[in-house]
């Protein structure tokens, strides 16, 4: 089994294929041929998705953008999900595309844009309700681990990385946003379905779980039961001291080891995604109120939430030289800070599209800003895109994530429009969203399969169609 960094390395589908010399157009763009699998080799079809692919794809005017548009959107549905029935109840396995293992952030965010698609749609509704039986199976195995298989007796490559692995784990890097996108697919299936079926006993119990790992990794008593090192040499794949991290005051923040470009945090207060667990603490406690409320359970959620959001305004908010108050990405309670931003998402580009803020709040804006300037190390400019990247592919890279976060947070039709002309002109021919792309050369990129970015890119293109169908009715 290969992991996402050695895929990128060694596979002909990765950088092999896209550093080949071969013209952009690896075939005639004219035709814009569909890319998608045959009717008969796609794993999951939809009748809702296909209706809102044709529906959506006559208003918009480019056509090549249509094009992308048709094929990513139902990538999710078309190539990674096995979808069956065990106990009586619905489980989807989700793969991310080039790796057959299924990340609880990636398949959350690979299925979320459907949602709106779900409510009439029975096949579709169960589908997405068999990924969170999946998330709650996964989270009760080890709510530690990042990425799992269906298949318990499969070995892992990392089966020697210097952490508790069980069977069924792919990967134990301790992310805080993996538990997030789970409690937050949850939540809106609930508010999107109306479906409480899903709230068992299972699934409470992953929730009282997760709550008591983000306790745990507030160490506010002692480090906590999770460390984590790897030998392979790369310092972004494994963690300092011990595996516990760099040290911190400890002042109610959760700790997390890895960011969810699953690279090493430096200072280990990820403040996005303590900001994400914030959003997604609360969202809980709703639902405990609502549906468990003799447990009396939902104000311990509402209460660490409201502890790791004073933290957050109280300890990660700095005085930028040229940007004024803005968020640091990673702090360590003792005053120091790391000023970056990273494609992946949660970022501190993300902040309003997971609901911890509006894109009008000043202290965003100012980040906003940071984050899309050359003061960010991570942001990279070319002969061909300018945008976010990150440390996990180097230097002169742009993830197209960045780009499609950057135009599901600003109300700007120029930048939206910028966006989208970038995405399309740099999808090397392959009518794909890829994982990064040069700066200088989209030729040069890293994953062709990569299910995230394209079901991601869906849904802009979707949330442009209902919010701002004058955007797609342009030329790119």
């Amino acid at each position: 089994m290969l992991s996402r960094r050695k895929f990128i390395k060694n596979s002909s589908l990765g950088f092999g294929f896209a550093m080949m010399p071969t013209s952009f157009n690896f075939f005639e763009l004219n035709d814009f041929v569909s890319q998608r699998p045959e009717l008969s080799k796609r794993k999951f079809v939809s009748k809702s998705v296909e209706n809102a692919i044709k529906k959506v794809k006559k208003s918009i005017a480019d056509e090549e953008l249509a094009w992308i548009f048709e094929n990513c959107f139902p990538n999710t549905l078309d190539t990674t999900v096995n979808y069956y029935q065990k106990n009586g109840k619905p489980y989807t396995y989700v793969i991310t595309g080039d790796i057959d293992a299924m990340w609880l952030r990636d398949s959350s965010a690979q299925v979320f844009p459907y949602l709106s698609l779900a409510k009439e749609d029975e096949k579709l509704k169960n589908l997405i309700k068999g990924v969170i039986n999946k998330q709650v199976e996964f989270v009760l195995l080890d709510p530690y681990a990042n990425a799992f298989y269906d298949d318990n007796q499969k070995i892992s490559e990392w089966k020697n990385d210097f952490t508790e692995m069980k069977p069924g784990v792919h990967e134990r890097k301790w992310e805080v946003d993996s538990l997030c996108y789970v409690m937050r697919l949850s939540y809106h299936y609930w508010k999107t379905t109306g479906d409480a079926s899903i709230f068992d006993e299972d699934w409470r119990n992953a929730m009282l779980l997760i709550l008591k790992t983000f306790r745990e990794q507030q160490r506010k008593e002692n480090k906590g039961p999770y460390k984590f090192q790897r030998g392979n040499g790369n310092p972004l794949d494994t963690q300092f001291g011990s595996g516990y991290g760099n040290p911190t005051h400890k002042n109610g923040l959760i700790h997390s080891m890895f960011r969810p470009s699953d690279d090493a945090t430096f200072y280990p207060y990820l403040i996005s995604s303590n900001m994400f667990a914030v959003v997604s603490l609360r969202q809980i406690s709703e639902i405990f109120a609502t549906q468990f409320p003799s447990l009396n359970i939902d104000s311990q959620f509402t209460a660490m939430a409201n502890e790791v959001d004073g933290a957050i305004r109280n300890y990660a908010v700095f005085e930028h030289q040229n940007f004024g108050k803005i968020y640091a990405l990673e702090i360590d309670g003792f005053g120091n800070a790391l000023f970056m931003d990273d494609a992946n998402v949660p970022n501190l580009l993300s902040i309003p599209y997971l609901g911890y803020t509006s894109y009008h709040d000043e202290i965003y804006k100012n980040t906003r800003k940071f984050s899309l300037s050359k003061s960010n190390p991570w942001f990279n400019e070319g002969k061909f895109a300018k945008g976010i990247g990150g440390p996990h592919v180097g230097e002169n890279k742009i993830w197209p994530l960045g780009l499609i976060m950057q135009a599901l947070t600003t109300d700007d039709d120029e930048e939206i429009f910028y966006c989208l002309k970038i995405i399309k002109n740099t999808h090397a021919g392959t009518g794909f969203i890829h994982e990064s792309f040069d700066v200088n050369n989209p030729k040069y990129f890293s994953r062709s399969w990569f299910a995230w970015a394209n079901t991601l890119f869906g849904e802009l293109i979707l949330h442009l169609y209902e919010k701002k169908p004058e955007i797609l009715k342009r030329k790119f």
